[in-house]
């Protein structure tokens, strides 16, 4: 229980002194590795089994994927042509939001990106039509959460790596699961724009002008069906889609769009890789970290130490999601797996549970943490963009933290929720 408690208090010490993550994790399992003499020549192999695995090859083609689409303006076409549909109603900005959130988290994969790339052609629009600033920013932060949970996920990348589940069949369980959360948060935005009466301008369209506007959003709207229809289909691998995202991209910006330049392709695989550098070296000191636990018992210690205070599953349930939400407050997606998931693995078979199922549990869980305050990195990143104070933004988020929590209380009751799809389309053999 020693080595137990010595582990996390020096990762969680570091954090709190502002170390990066990553080296708080390396730091950690490496002074475990120094007192215990487990010997340096772990290194190495461990760093490079963390990182050499074929379904982690989908993150880096992923997010660049992520940065042509942005590049080429497909958030602003699918934007356009959902506010000329619905943006004069009652609330229709505000379910322009969630949609946008819904279908850029299906590109970006990551939370805080949605909320940078929306919230800077959103915040303004929003404003301009009525709008309140605090309003707009904290439904931006709270529908992006959903990034991590809607395919293809970075996040549900990480967890099908750890515990050896099919990426594929994660994929197809978020899909519900998303847009069951992002259904809740839709019309909680609505019954606030009711109350407060906040609608965008009027205005009459023809319908030669919505049929032009949906041509041009079109290949916006291919991207997701593009690259999930061919992974749930079995094309091809997550990873292959991946790389499908790319060209897809490419193909649209060059040849479509006609918007994206030669001379603009090597600051975008420069971003990229910047990107994908900090997912890849988070997931290599992790591998350290996770190492050390496994080789002391640690895991297993803090497994049956969350099994000793209560043999009723759900009790251990809630325990483990109010555990989860605490560390998403402080920690990034990637680390909390990496650190959580082998602690939470015998849980799992102790009870039985299905852990396609507590994967998607465990994402929905993150996305409530970012956006809760005081640490949130979807808040932090949607103040900046919209200039307002954290405090001010945390306020009018809380009702839809309680929205999200809402939604999750139903996945959990009702697990066949989120297994449905991977079911029938034969991902799962129970």
């Amino acid at each position: 229980m020693e080595q137990t408690i010595l582990l996390f208090l020096v990762f969680f010490v570091l954090l709190l002194l502002g170390v990066p993550i990553a080296i708080s994790l390396g730091v950690a399992g490496t002074f475990l590795i120094i007192i215990n003499s487990l010997g340096f020549y772990i290194f190495a192999p461990n760093v490079y089994g963390g990182i050499g695995k074929f379904p982690l090859l989908a993150i880096p083609y992923f997010i660049l994927a992520g940065v042509i689409l942005t590049e080429v303006g497909i958030a602003e076409k699918i934007i356009a042509f959902f506010k000329i549909v619905v943006g004069s109603l009652y609330g229709g900005l505000a379910v322009v939001v969630v949609i946008a959130a819904l279908f850029w988290g299906a590109v970006s994969g990551s939370g805080p990106a949605t909320v940078a790339a929306l919230g800077s052609m959103l915040i303004p629009l929003m404003k301009k039509e009525g709008y309140p600033v605090d309003f707009s920013t904290a439904l931006i932060c709270s529908s992006s959460g959903l990034a991590i949970v809607i395919p293809p996920s970075i996040a549900l990348i990480i967890y099908g790596t750890i515990t050896g589940d099919s990426v594929t069949a994660l994929f197809s369980a978020g899909v519900i699961p998303g847009i069951l959360t992002g259904f809740c948060i839709a019309v909680t935005a609505l019954i606030i724009s009711k109350k407060n009466k906040y609608r965008g301008e009027i205005l009459v369209r023809s319908w030669r002008e919505i049929w032009k506007v949906f041509v041009d959003a079109i290949w916006g709207f291919l991207a997701p069906i593009i690259i999930l229809g061919g992974i749930y289909s079995g094309i091809f691998t997550p990873t292959e889609a991946a790389i499908v995202g790319v060209f897809y991209g490419l193909f649209i910006g060059f040849f479509v769009y006609r918007n994206l330049k030669f001379k603009r392709l090597y600051q975008l695989l420069v971003d990229s890789c910047v990107g994908s550098s900090i997912v890849m070296i988070i997931v290599a000191f992790a591998a350290i970290f996770s190492w050390v636990g496994h080789v002391l018992g640690i895991m297993e210690i803090s497994a049956n130490f969350i099994i000793s205070v209560s043999e009723n599953p759900y009790i251990a349930l809630i325990l483990i999601q109010i555990l989860i939400i605490i560390a998403g407050m402080l920690i990034d997606p990637v680390s909390i797996y990496y650190v959580f998931v082998p602690i939470f693995i015998p849980i799992m078979i102790h009870f039985h549970w299905n852990s396609i199922w507590f994967g998607i549990l465990m994402t929905v869980n993150i996305a409530v943490a970012q956006i809760t305050p005081p640490i949130a990195v979807n808040l932090f990143v949607g103040s900046n963009v919209a200039g307002i104070s954290l405090e001010r933004l945390s306020k009018k988020v809380f009702v839809f933290i309680i929205t999200i929590i809402f939604a999750l209380i139903i996945l959990t009751i009702f697990p066949e929720i989120t297994l449905i799809i991977p079911r029938l389309l034969g991902h799962m053999n129970i």
